[in-house]
Parts: C-alpha cells; structure tokens; sequence
C-alpha cells in the first residue's frame, strides 16, 4: 500500500498544496518551524482521522480560516482509492471514500495503515503510563476496529461517571445510579484489558528479534502489561473502591490507569535503564510495529518518520534506515547529510521553506 498523493487547503500554514510521493523514499528537508512536519500530521489525521500531536480539528485549520480539506489518493493491490476529509472548527469533520461520505469517522481507520515516529516516541520508555497507553491504543485502534468501538465507548463512560461523581458532591442522591455506569465500565473495559494482552503478546514475538540485533545480542527486551485490575477483579474493585471515588471525585480503577514495564533481563529500564537503552528500546518499539501491521494486515504500512535520524546515532540511523526496506516513507529532516553519509537511496526529495514546497530536480513548485 502507498499514498500516492496528497492535497490540502487551508491546512496550518498551507493555503494549498499539491503534493505526488514516490512509493518508496520520500524526503522533505528545509528548516524548522517551516511547515514539514504538518505535511506529515496531514497524512497520519488522512488515515487515522486524529493528529499524532492530539491536536482538535479547530487548531489545525488555518487560523484566518473556517475549515480546511485534505485529500489523498492511496493505492492498495493496483487499486486507487480517493480520501477526503473535511475539517470544521466548529463541527465535526466530514469524511468520504471515493465520493461516499462515511457515517461514522471511525469507518476509515483500516484502509490506510500509518506508522509515525518522531522524536517525542523515544521518551515512550522513560515518560508516564499514558505515553505508553497511547502508543498502544494508536496501533490497535487503526488494527482492529471492535477495539476501537470499546476503547471509545469506555473512555465515555468513565468521563460520564467522573461528572456524576463530581455532581454528587452538590447531589449525594445520584450515588443510587453509579451502578449503572459501573456495569458498562466493567464491560467494555474487560474487553479492552483482554485485547491489550493479546496484542503485548503478539508484539513480543517481533521484539525481541529486532531488539537482540539493535543491540549487538548483548540485550533481550521483552515488554511486561501490568493491568491496574485484573478482570476477574474489576466489579469488585469497582465495589470496593467506590467511597475513594467519591471523595476523589474521579474514576480510579480501570484499564485508563494501565501501564507496561519495558524488561531488559531482570531490569525495568523504564526506572533503571540508561537514555541509551530506552532510545534502543523505543526504536525497537517502532520497528516492532511495522512489522506487526505487516503480519496483522498482509500489507506494508506507510512509515513516517520526522526528523528522528537527528536524534539517534550513526548505529541506530544505519539499522533504522536498512530496516525500512521496501515500504513507502517520508521523512522530514533539516538536511540531507546523513542520507548521503549512509549512502542512503533517496527516490524523491522535496524542499520546505515557509509554506512552499519545491520538489528538487524538478522547476515544479508546489505550493
């Protein structure tokens, strides 16, 4: 699967861009702050119908404009399909497939498979429990939809039951209907615990192979879930837990509270580890990831990678770039440098300077 082009209007800091990606290696170079790394936010929101920066719709459409469009065409098994993705500031976006508008925004997430690692994805081991809950809800809501569906409803359901719980400080009667808020929370968040495991599972099987190789064999990874409640606990830890609920005034069980402990050996590297291992290990992460949307999938997802080279040394630049194989990437960089240091083979090179994107070894300007 490749993304064949893409088109924006009133998208940040682009009035209109028109944009055709080679399918294999794609770079967009130029200095910061010049509007790179939008054009990847694009492509992620295109195909996840989200910002990878959790960004809302309003703050992404142009700030002189209402509303913003973004179009890509993806080829899947010599299929073309056309994307597009209305963004209102204040309404909810529109989304259409090949012409057809979608009733639920959530029916796109499938179609196009993207993978996006910038350089805040190498704090995913050392920051907090929803860096790491985060990485794995992205990955699994874009592989299995039914998670998706779950993942969505409790997350719902747990700010409904924290504004009763917040209501019953004015209002103690309404404790009478907390039961029927903890019944759904039991029910979806089930769900999601018994998927997260499945899926920690799966990613231990790719990791620890890339892992070994990323560090020379002298590392074995393996990734631990360590659910806030077991399942077979959660009614009664819902039950018994229900008076700190309330003096809290918030919802302190449940897979929203979940963390993962990273494992080199016997040692939590998350507390323990040096930068350099949780870099490795975050980079292994990601690696991980294409690999697993290869196997889940059948099909090689779209790797968008910015300016993360920058932030890793010549060892990890080298596995990281000879891992890429023959999928689809676009990456953003301030130079070409370590692309021509690592005799790295470059298909198409686009410069970005203030909104403007010039495609080099071509007189087209696409802006």
């Amino acid at each position: 699967m490749i993304i064949k082009s893409l088109e924006l209007a009133d998208y940040r800091n682009y009035e209109s861009l028109e944009l055709q990606f080679d399918k294999r290696t794609n770079i967009l170079y130029g200095d910061n702050a010049q509007g790179k790394t939008n054009i990847l936010e694009a492509i992620y929101v295109a195909a996840t119908t989200k910002s990878h920066k959790g960004s809302k719709d309003k703050e992404i459409v142009n700030f002189e404009k209402e509303e913003a469009h973004i179009r890509t065409y993806i080829e899947k098994e010599n299929v073309e399909t056309r994307v597009d993705m209305h963004l209102r500031k204040s309404k909810s976006k529109g989304i259409a497939v090949d012409g057809k508008k979608l009733k639920k925004a959530a029916d796109l997430l499938g179609l196009c498979n993207v993978v996006f690692f910038s350089p805040e994805d190498l704090g995913i081991i050392k920051n907090g429990p929803a860096e790491r809950r985060r990485f794995i809800d992205m990955e699994l809501c874009q592989l299995d939809s039914i998670y998706l569906y779950n993942l969505n409803n409790y997350n719902k359901i747990v700010n409904q039951r924290n504004k009763l719980l917040k209501d019953m400080f004015m209002n103690p009667d309404l404790k009478e209907t907390l039961n029927i808020w903890d019944m759904q929370l039991v029910s979806y968040g089930s769900k999601i615990i018994e998927r997260r495991r499945i899926f920690v599972e799966q990613l231990n099987e790719i990791i620890y192979d890339i892992h070994k190789k990323l560090s020379g064999d002298k590392e074995e990874l393996r990734i631990v879930y360590e659910p806030n409640v077991e399942i077979k606990d959660f009614e009664k830890s819902m039950r018994d837990r229900r008076d700190r609920d309330i003096k809290a005034k918030m919802t302190t069980v449940g897979p929203h509270r979940d963390d993962f402990s990273i494992m080199v050996g016997q040692v939590d590297i998350r507390r323990f580890g040096s930068q350099g291992q949780q870099r490795t290990a975050a980079l292994s992460l990601k690696l991980s990831e294409i690999e697993l949307v290869k196997k889940i999938t059948k099909d090689s997802p779209v790797l968008l990678l910015d300016d993360v080279l920058s932030e890793l040394d010549s060892n990890r630049q080298n596995y990281l770039l000879n891992s890429i194989g023959d999928i689809q990437t676009i990456i953003t960089c301030t130079g070409l440098e370590e692309f021509v240091n690592n005799r790295f083979e470059i298909n198409r090179v686009f410069q970005v300077t203030e909104g403007t994107v010039t495609l080099m070894g071509n007189n087209q300007e696409e802006s």
